[in-house]
């Protein structure tokens, strides 16, 4: 029998099996969260989770994806550098749209941390993608640091804005408690 071919990144596969499972649990309590802030009385305009709710998905998504790719048997990392290479400029090209969407929603102003947590850390995560994926050839345990520190930058980007959605809905659009029912004391 021929023994299979072991791939360059073996070494890594725990870590992208850790951030794969973790960026996949996430998205289906995110998906929770979305169907609870459904059965709320104020709701959010589609604007604002295109804006919000939606990069969210998409960051754990990347890194679900990134670590897939990164799990694969692949016999060379050219091949794995194409395609991380996509996800970054991909990455890059999606986090144009989410400042273009959280500009034209009206729902909520926006505050220096959400600049920060929703455009720039991003930012920094898909160009780190794909500047790793153009050295990966050359330069390959670095470039493997920065995808897995990218993978992770995005995975805690998820956490953080899912947890920021969750407590703006549950403190900002819940209506004052009315008063007590019954009689007095």
């Amino acid at each position: 029998m021929h023994e299979v071919a072991r791939s360059p990144l073996a070494a890594w596969e725990s870590f992208y099996v850790i951030i794969g499972s973790s960026s996949a649990a996430l998205i289906g309590l995110q998906f929770v969260v979305i169907a609870l802030v459904a059965e709320m009385r104020r709701r959010s305009t589609m604007r604002e989770i295109d804006a919000f709710g939606t990069p969210t998905i998409v960051h754990f998504s990347a890194v679900l994806f990134v670590s897939s790719i990164q799990s694969a048997p692949w016999p060379s990392l050219s091949n794995i550098a194409v395609v991380l290479g996509i996800c970054g400029g991909a990455g890059l090209v999606y986090t144009g749209i989410v400042i273009a969407r959280a500009r034209r929603q009206t729902g909520y102003q926006l505050v220096l941390e959400d600049w920060i947590w929703h455009v720039a850390l991003p930012l920094i995560a898909y160009a780190s993608v794909l500047a790793a994926a153009f050295a990966l050839s050359r330069h390959g345990l670095p470039s493997q640091f920065t995808i897995a520190g990218a993978a992770l930058l995005l995975l805690f980007i998820g956490i953080h804005n899912a947890w920021d959605t969750v407590t703006y809905i549950t403190l900002g659009h819940v209506e004052p408690p009315g008063p007590p029912s019954g009689g007095a004391g």
